[in-house]
């Protein structure tokens, strides 16, 4: 029971308590009302019985007979309740009232004489009475549950609507888009439906998007500027580099030198897809023919299965650099032989090293950060342009690590496109 009520959503739990209370309320008062007039019927008939039973006596007392077709009336009837009987015997007056058998009746008796004088009324008319009463409360009651829980239900949709709309607002704000937020009341700021605990939250969000808007845009001009204001420096060194005489401290200065302008040219690649200011170039293109020119350059073995090339729709040059970024990263913090394959629209860069960290695999790919020790050193900026390119042409990317032979994979995934000349048939 436990765990089916905690299966539950919130929309439910909510829609079950007014109707539990009501239900809980209805029982109680109906309750309350049968006793009520249960009590009353017997009154009534014990009432009755006692007068009947006077009646019967003075007319007893007149006529030394009793007649029992009036009203059930007789002189040491054999039906005679036991307790009642025993009781009329001690010389007292006393009624017996049953209504859960099948003949239903009330009895008085009195003593006369050696003789135990007694009537008995038939009550299935007062027991029709109550059992009528009883099925008009529990219509009435189960009429009153299903009104207070259709009120539950609709307070709780309303409650539950606006809770996930900030859920699914807080998940556009986690996927990227940072100018998301959650609509207020008409004519009011976002977040502003009420003074409610939901407007609390969705003030809350809309407060936390905002500052986590404010600090990730100025991370991206912080990033911009630096890389745009080393680059001239940088420059002129690579320039001055190139004038030292030949001899190993230059080769030293050259690959320092060339490993900053690399840097540099990534941290502008990362502030331009931050920005989303750059329109690709989307063409569609055999997928197989454009890994295996970007593999040749990067000297990587190339494989795809015979058959049909698949053509998908990219930017070439951002395809390149995905490639680029990902084999780089393989050889980087994997170890060989680094795999590089198609399958389909699928692009397949495959190391044998110890696999992605869990951490880089649950929370994708963050600038400056390799994930973990084992990986290697490195900014971490290759898997964040590799995703960005990625989101710019369309693609998706998937990281994991092989179940069989261990190596981290990464898959790209590209969109299916047909040849220009079958377009142009079809």
């Amino acid at each position: 029971m436990r765990t089916f009520v905690a299966g539950l959503s919130l929309r439910w739990k909510i829609a079950a308590l007014p109707a539990a209370g009501a239900a809980l309320v209805a029982l109680a008062i109906g309750a309350l009302i049968h006793q009520a007039r249960s009590a009353q019927v017997a009154g009534t008939a014990r009432e009755a019985a006692v007068a009947e039973l006077y009646r019967v006596r003075q007319l007893y007392e007149l006529t030394g007979r009793v007649d029992p077709r009036d009203t059930g009336a007789a002189l040491d009837a054999a039906d005679l309740p036991p307790a009642l009987a025993a009781d009329a015997r001690g010389g007292n007056r006393n009624t017996y009232l049953d209504l859960s058998g099948p003949d239903p009746a009330v009895w008085a008796a009195r003593p006369v004489g050696e003789h135990v004088l007694s009537v008995r009324l038939p009550l299935g008319a007062q027991r029709a009475e109550i059992r009528e009463l009883d099925r008009n409360l529990v219509v009435w009651g189960a009429l009153v549950v299903a009104l207070a829980a259709l009120g539950g239900t609709a307070v709780a949709s309303r409650l539950s609507r606006q809770l996930r709309t900030a859920a699914a607002t807080a998940r556009r704000i986690s996927d990227g888009d940072l100018d998301a937020r959650i609509a207020g009341r008409p004519g009011g700021p976002p977040g502003s439906s009420g003074k409610d605990e939901v407007a609390e939250l969705s003030a809350a969000v809309n407060t936390m998007a905002a500052s986590l808007q404010r600090r990730i845009e100025a991370e991206r001009r912080f990033t911009a500027d630096v890389a745009h204001e080393l680059r001239t420096p940088l420059t002129g060194l690579q320039t001055a580099a190139e004038l030292l005489p030949p001899g190993r401290p230059t080769e030293l200065v050259r690959g320092r030198v060339a490993v900053l302008r690399t840097l540099t040219e990534d941290l502008l690649e990362v502030a331009r897809l931050d920005s989303d200011t750059e329109v690709p170039d989307l063409v569609v293109r055999p997928l197989g023919k454009l890994v295996a020119s970007a593999t040749a350059q990067l000297e990587c073995p190339f494989a795809m299965p015979e058959g049909r090339d698949t053509y998908v729709t990219t930017d070439v040059r951002r395809l390149e650099r995905i490639v680029t970024h990902l084999v780089t990263n393989a050889r980087r913090h994997g170890a060989d032989p680094v795999e590089v394959r198609v399958e389909g629209p699928r692009l397949v860069v495959r190391d044998h090293g110890p696999g992605f960290p869990r951490a880089l695999l649950v929370d994708g790919p963050q600038r400056f950060r390799t994930g973990a020790a084992e990986r290697g050193r490195g900014t971490g900026l290759g898997l964040t342009i590799a995703f960005g390119q990625a989101r710019a042409i369309g693609a998706e990317v998937e990281l994991f690590n092989d179940p069989d032979d261990g190596g981290a994979v990464a898959v790209v995934t590209l969109p299916r496109a047909q040849p220009e000349e079958q377009r142009e048939e079809g």
